[in-house]
């Protein structure tokens, strides 16, 4: 009797999405800060281009990384006709 579980994705497949989450956290790591200052005064920092542009495209990148790691099937698991 065999003890392994087949999954439903490869192992390759489970790699790249593991990446993927990884890339997506940094994204949503570098959205972190820029609130309010001591005294309750307004910090303009909140509409860094870090904050604004570049982390939401991290993250989308991620997510779509993400969907080619799901969608992505290995040359070994390809059925040739």
């Amino acid at each position: 009797m065999s003890n392994k579980t087949n999954f439903a994705l490869p192992k390759k497949n489970l790699v790249l999405m593991g990446i993927g989450f990884v890339i997506i956290v940094i994204g949503f790591l570098l959205m972190l800060g820029g609130g309010i200052l001591e005294n309750g005064a307004f910090n303009p920092e909140i509409f860094s281009f870090r904050r604004v542009t570049l982390a939401p495209m991290i993250a989308l990148f991620g997510f779509l990384f993400e969907i080619f790691a799901i969608a992505w099937i290995p040359k070994s698991e390809k059925i040739s006709k």
